[in-house]
């Protein structure tokens, strides 16, 4: 049935429920930071999606309009990284496996 029997599947399992968790915290220490107008706006973020600092230029305050959508545009670009970042952590530690969001293992 199963290469190694069910004790075999349930060390898979328990394997993997360690290398997500593993995952989760070294996503936990990720930061990122997002661009906006050239760099002209920048907005870190760490892992857990709080910005953790946020650098305006002089030369793109003139606009507040224009500036709250730079200062959103980076943010964004910032969670995308992050995003990004702890899909590949995820897929590596699941070996590829798709597990679904609030599901732990061993079932």
């Amino acid at each position: 049935m199963f290469k190694g029997g069910m004790a075999g599947m349930m060390k898979k399992a328990q394997q993997m429920q360690d290398n997500m968790k593993q995952a989760q915290e070294e996503i936990k220490l990720l930061t990122a930071t997002g661009k906006a107008a050239g760099g002209g706006v920048q907005v870190s973020i760490n892992g857990e999606y709080q910005a953790t600092n946020i650098q305006i230029n002089d030369n793109v305050m003139d606009d507040k309009d224009m500036l709250e959508d730079l200062i959103l545009t980076a943010f964004n670009d910032a969670s995308q990284q992050i995003a990004d970042a702890s899909a590949a952590k995820m897929k590596t530690a699941t070996g590829g496996m798709k597990i679904p969001g609030g599901m732990s293992l061993p079932f």
